[in-house]
């Protein structure tokens, strides 16, 4: 190990190996893991040292004090990305990284493929009612099959919000089962919508014809609370909604009284404004919810995926390198000088390029 390494810090939340296994194939750089149940005095000692923040996604994972936000910035002097752990990045407040000229990246699409296979799981418990099935037949006997007869997903039409590197791959999913895939994402071309697998059309326009109406939009200011009554009330009666995009984005109690008025023939939700949530949730009262507990993109393979490229682009940064998944681009400038005088200028990337 070198003598004057450079740093990556991490909590002890779970990760896969292959992140620890990465680096340690790096002479002069080091993975550092604090306790969140040790002293507090001894993690700040690690992150004031730290040139590379390793952060937790997950909002109610992570106790709000260390959250990448300007309290926890001041106390960093050498610190020059945040790197979260997933494609989300609620622990982090991006505005104040760019005023310090600290750079953030995320690992988008390391976990897309679970996400989408868990999305098309729910959209078939929904329309088979499988979980409706399932709790029945552990509280009652001979209930006529016809009571929860399902329907066939064939045909459909699926109305996705946001079509990037998950939704992409739901609309490739859903195009398997010969279903219409329309798209709402006004950050992209009706042609590259297409080239994705889906039909440009408005928000609205999902809303209106849809019979499954899926959430693969990141949580921003400009999106929470975005699906609330107003929006459920245009859904078609009779169809379903699915988000495993961030809680917050939809509204929970009018998702509630959609469903408890039959509006809406079920919902599969992942995510939510508080994770877990309560046990008396009303939600979870419904038989025709489907409920995770933020699972989706959680699975051997995904975590694996995860690990390494965060690992990869870390180690890539850190070498002068522009990271491939970079969130706040005009941090560049910076981060660029801050790098020089932390790091050192050797073969250092001048701009960030395409990201």
């Amino acid at each position: 190990m070198s003598s004057n390494p450079k740093i990556v810090v991490r909590f002890n939340l779970r990760h896969d190996p292959a992140m620890e296994a990465r680096y340690a194939r790096e002479a002069d750089i080091e993975l550092r893991t604090c306790d969140l149940k040790g002293p507090d005095a001894s993690a700040w000692s690690e992150l004031a040292a730290a040139h590379v923040y390793q952060i937790s996604s997950a909002k109610d994972e992570l106790p709000r004090q260390w959250f990448a936000n300007a309290a926890l910035l001041e106390r960093c002097p050498k610190l020059l990305c945040v790197s979260t752990s997933g494609a989300g990045y609620d622990t982090v407040d991006v505005e104040a990284c760019t005023k310090a000229g600290i750079i953030v990246v995320n690992q988008a699409g390391g976990n897309a493929q679970a996400v989408a296979e868990h999305t098309l799981g729910m959209m078939l418990g929904l329309s088979k009612r499988i979980g409706e099935c399932d709790r029945r037949m552990r509280r009652e006997l001979g209930f006529p099959r016809e009571d929860v007869m399902g329907h066939d997903i064939y045909g459909k039409t699926l109305g996705v919000v946001g079509i990037g590197h998950v939704g992409t791959r739901v609309a490739r999913l859903a195009n398997a089962f010969d279903m219409t895939v329309l798209a709402y994402d006004p950050y992209l071309s009706a042609d590259e919508i297409a080239r994705r697998g889906a039909r440009s059309v408005t928000l609205n326009e999902v809303l209106d014809q849809s019979d499954f109406v899926s959430l693969h939009c990141p949580r921003t200011a400009e999106t929470l609370g975005m699906i609330g009554a107003e929006a459920f009330a245009r859904m078609k009666k009779g169809a379903a909604f699915i988000s495993t995009a961030r809680g917050g984005i939809h509204d929970e109690a009018a998702l509630f009284a959609a469903l408890q008025s039959g509006h809406l023939s079920g919902a599969g939700v992942d995510v939510w404004n508080k994770e877990p949530p309560p046990l008396d949730h009303p939600l979870l009262a419904l038989d025709n919810v489907i409920a995770t507990y933020h699972t989706a993109g959680v699975t051997f393979e995904a975590r694996r995926n995860v690990a390494e490229m965060a690992a990869e682009q870390a180690i890539g940064l850190l070498k002068g390198e522009c990271p491939p998944r970079l969130v706040n681009p005009e941090a560049w400038p910076a981060y660029r000088a801050r790098f020089e005088a932390i790091i050192g200028a050797a073969g250092l990337t001048k701009t960030p390029g395409a990201v």
